[in-house]
């Protein structure tokens, strides 16, 4: 690993004896395993305290060292010590085999490839602009706990996300930071000669070049690829600009570059890869890179190399309404994919056609995620009602599929629990459940949860909640300044806020999915509720619109004015430019979140389960992945868990908010015993915190990807590559042959017999040319409540005399369920093929079926 060429600048200079320690110092900077293993602060803080605790960054601080302060901390010998223990704990971290060594030691499983737009791993890497990015973060950080081996792959934005700042009226102001490379704690990847590596794109009419940059974040390891080369043009050089930033063009470019450059990178690092992981659409090009690459490589088509690779592809989405899917228009596609296409071997028409619902449709938008299921093996959603949700939107893929046979299942998310303890959590956990609690199987830990006692939960309220108080008023003194408030009112923050009051927190992007404004619906009874005389309750608000967003500002200003009233100005707070910093100061210390989008748009959310190891309450509308965690010993609910489209439920749910919080959630907090416990409170504490932690840590999720995603893909993959690639050209032939033969088949008759505990069934059924080994006739019949549909495989009978393989199908099933419930379908069938994925032909039989009086 090599040092970045500032701090190669800076070593240059040194005197001799100084190296080592600037090494050893560099080396553990640029691990962003600090970002959430604390072991390290002391050794940062000695550093320089009054840099550590503004920057929470120790690249940061190692480069602002003078040589006389490098010189005293080199003779020091407790410094030093510190610093050899720190080294030799992280060396012990990356070199042991973790929870993916041990549970899965004998796996063929080599490496898996995450693709995403954007990450969120700290302040000091702004690569995110809000939950897509954070949940990367997290995933990258579990999949290091756990030994899991990930490469990750992404861009090096030079803006990234915006900075927000509100003006006098509450509008909401972007401000655009530069990250300097040679101050973010990143290496430059090189070559074996030492020159930067250089990954080439080939765009209409030139070839931009990209550099890499290389994140460490414990074992796993975060490339960054980024256009802002000398050698490319001014226009070029922007391409990784921006996070999200500029028109279509940009954004279509700039996905080019993640998933073809991605691919490239792999590459030419000759990294053994056997799962692509593609964290939403964005980067859904580098399926086709991988089938190109492969297709070089054997010499084999392009169609073939699809076949081989397609298994090895895992497309998540995050998405839970079609229209926000990254669509392009045919012009913008034929720009870019002219090209491209040619280097594929494959006409322009069918390269766009992967990304169409409607091949033939020229007016149609090329959509990413329709890229993505044509081009992966497997697909989920981020939780349970997401799934269900997906397999409606990915419907038109698989026409005359039933909605529930849709082949998107689900992996819910979930957070790095280390990332988003408090210290006074992070010491229950530690003492309760042990140092390693998070680095395997979390059955275990709840059993140690549930025997804290009232006192200890109770007590870890309050610190937590007074550490928000400190840091929230801290943050308000330094944005009134800013804003250049009038000193009267920055005197004032000091009596902002009670650290033995409720505190509710509410922070998110601002959009009007999320309904940010449901609780500002009656102001005046917000107002009463949060200045009851006997029974206070106080406000943290947080949160960005879209540039674009104008009516997500106008709900910004709206909560900025509200919090600006002299009624309330105790007692409410907005605090601008919220980031992972600042969501880590809320979750640890608010005693309830509250979240309230409108159903089924929160595809999962995660910052309502940021709260859970901190002993803080969910109060969410029944959407995401709360549809799934409530129970009413747990949090609170909103809605009634079904979909409203009507005008009026937004009346009902605040009604229902309103009520909540008066009658149940207040109440509770304040009732205490004689001792000061609110007991009741502390019991939903204590269930939240142990039945909920563990099922929604990243930790479980990323497990949970390993096993029942990337395990099952990486052996097709590996199946589908084995000699010469023969399975993958036995799909291609028996794909094609049923796509041209298909319209041969047709039905006979259909007899039903009824039998003791159900019926039988006969169905006949004309092939044509296609053979029957390569479909599979079923009896299918929807699902009936809460059970899974009902598919039987019916077994060939007897031939049909006088026809091309025709044949008699039967079957037998116990069901209490009437037979008019079954109907007999052809599908596509191949033991190594992905049904319907791969192939979603589909042959119902229709018309009237014969009741036989007697059983067969």
């Amino acid at each position: 690993m090599k040092t970045p060429r500032l701090m190669m600048q800076y070593q240059q200079d040194l005197p001799a004896d100084l190296l080592p320690l600037v090494e050893q110092v560099t080396d553990l900077a640029t691990d962003l395993r600090w970002t959430w293993s604390h072991a390290g602060d002391v050794v940062w803080k000695a550093m320089d305290p009054q840099l550590w605790e503004q920057s929470e960054n120790p690249f940061v601080v190692l480069q602002n060292l003078s040589y006389e302060r490098l010189e005293k901390l080199n003779r020091s010998a407790s410094f030093k010590q510190h610093l050899d223990l720190l080294s030799e704990a992280r060396r012990h971290y990356c070199e042991c085999p973790g929870w993916f060594g041990e549970a899965h030691a004998e796996t063929r499983l080599k490496g898996i490839a995450y693709f995403s737009m954007e990450f969120g791993l700290g302040k000091a890497l702004p690569l995110y602009a809000g939950g897509l990015g954070v949940l990367a973060g997290d995933y990258l950080k579990a999949a290091s706990d756990l030994a899991v081996p990930v490469t990750a792959i992404g861009l090096l934005y030079q803006e990234g996300y915006f900075r927000q700042m509100l003006d006098g009226n509450g509008w909401q102001q972007e401000i655009y930071t530069y990250n300097d490379s040679n101050s973010l704690p990143l290496r430059p990847v090189l070559t074996r000669n030492g020159t930067w590596l250089c990954i080439p794109i080939e765009l209409p009419g030139r070839t931009v070049r990209l550099h890499a940059w290389e994140a460490q974040v414990g074992r796993v390891n975060l490339y960054l690829l980024d256009s802002n080369n000398l050698l490319n043009s001014a226009l070029d050089r922007g391409i990784t600009g921006k996070l999200y930033g500029g028109g279509e063009e940009i954004r279509l470019v700039q996905e080019i570059v993640l998933g073809i450059g991605g691919w490239r990178l792999i590459e030419a690092l000759g990294l053994e890869i056997d799962v692509c992981h593609l964290n939403e659409g964005h980067a859904a090009f580098v399926t086709l890179e991988r089938a190109r690459c492969y297709m070089e490589k054997k010499r084999v088509d392009f169609w073939e190399a699809l076949w081989a690779t397609r298994p090895g592809n895992v497309f998540t989405t995050h998405t839970p309404v079609a229209a926000g899917f990254d669509t392009f228009p045919r012009e913008l596609l034929a720009k870019y994919g002219l090209v491209y296409a040619g280097n594929l071997g494959v006409a322009p028409e069918d390269l766009v056609a992967l990304g169409r619902s409607n091949a033939k449709n020229g007016d149609e938008f090329f959509n990413m995620a329709y890229l993505a299921a044509r081009t992966c093996g497997l697909m989920n959603g981020v939780s349970r009602l997401h799934g269900q949700v997906s397999r409606g939107i990915f419907q038109d893929l698989y026409p005359h599929w039933p909605q529930c046979q849709v082949p998107v299942s689900y992996v819910t998310n979930g957070v790095h629990v280390p990332s988003w303890d408090s210290p006074w959590a992070d010491d229950i956990w530690t003492e309760t459940c042990g140092k390693g609690r998070w680095l395997g199987s979390e059955e275990t830990l709840a059993a140690a949860i549930e025997a804290l006692d009232d006192t200890t939960l109770w007590t870890l309220c309050g610190q937590e909640r007074a550490d928000l108080v400190r840091h929230t008023r801290q943050r308000l003194r330094l944005q009134l300044g800013q804003g250049g408030a009038q000193l009267h009112l920055i005197d004032q923050v000091d009596r902002i806020l009670d650290p033995n009051v409720l505190t509710l927190g509410f922070a998110r992007r601002f959009t009007a999915y999320k309904r940010p404004n449901l609780l500002l619906r009656d102001s005046d009874r917000l107002i009463r509720l949060l200045t009851h005389s006997e029974r206070p309750v106080q406000l943290v608000v947080a949160g960005k619109a879209h540039p674009a967003d104008k009516e997500g500002k106008r709900f910004i200003q709206a909560w900025a004015q509200f919090a600006a009233q002299p009624a309330v100005r105790q007692h409410v707070v907005f605090l601008e430019d919220y980031d992972i910093a600042l969501a880590q100061e809320l979750v640890q210390g608010v005693d309830v979140w509250i979240n309230t989008p409108r159903r089924p748009w929160e595809a999962s959310g995660t910052s309502g389960m940021k709260v859970l190891v901190n002993g803080g309450l969910n109060l969410s509308e029944l959407d995401g992945w709360w549809a799934e965690a409530y129970t009413p010993e747990v949090g609170w609910a909103l809605g009634d868990g079904q979909e409203h489209t009507e005008p009026e439920w937004e009346g009902v749910e605040a009604e229902q908010l309103y009520r909540l919080l008066e009658e149940e959630i207040v109440p509770m907090f304040y009732d205490r015993d004689a001792t000061g416990i609110p007991r009741a409170w502390v019991a939903r504490m204590r269930a939240s915190m142990a039945g909920l932690t563990p099922q929604f840590s990243s930790n479980r999720m990323v497990r949970e990807y390993v096993e029942k995603l990337y395990l099952p893909a990486a052996s097709a993959f590996q199946q589908r590559t084995a000699e010469g690639s023969e399975v993958a050209q036995a799909l291609r032939l028996w794909d094609e042959q049923l796509r041209c033969n298909w319209h041969e088949i047709h039905w006979g008759n259909l007899s039903v017999s009824p039998e003791q505990g159900g019926w039988v069934f006969e169905v006949q059924i004309y092939l044509g040319e296609v053979v029957p080994d390569a479909v599979q006739i079923q009896l299918y019949a929807d699902p009936d409540g809460m059970q899974a549909p009902v598919c039987e495989v019916m077994t060939r009978h007897a031939s049909i005399p006088g026809a091309l393989h025709g044949y008699l199908y039967r079957c037998q099933v116990r069901t209490a369920r009437p037979y008019t419930d079954f109907t007999p379908r052809c599908v596509a069938f191949h033991p190594a093929a992905l049904i319907p994925i791969e192939n979603n032909l589909i042959h119902w039989w229709s018309g009237t079926a014969n009741l036989l009086a007697t059983s067969a």
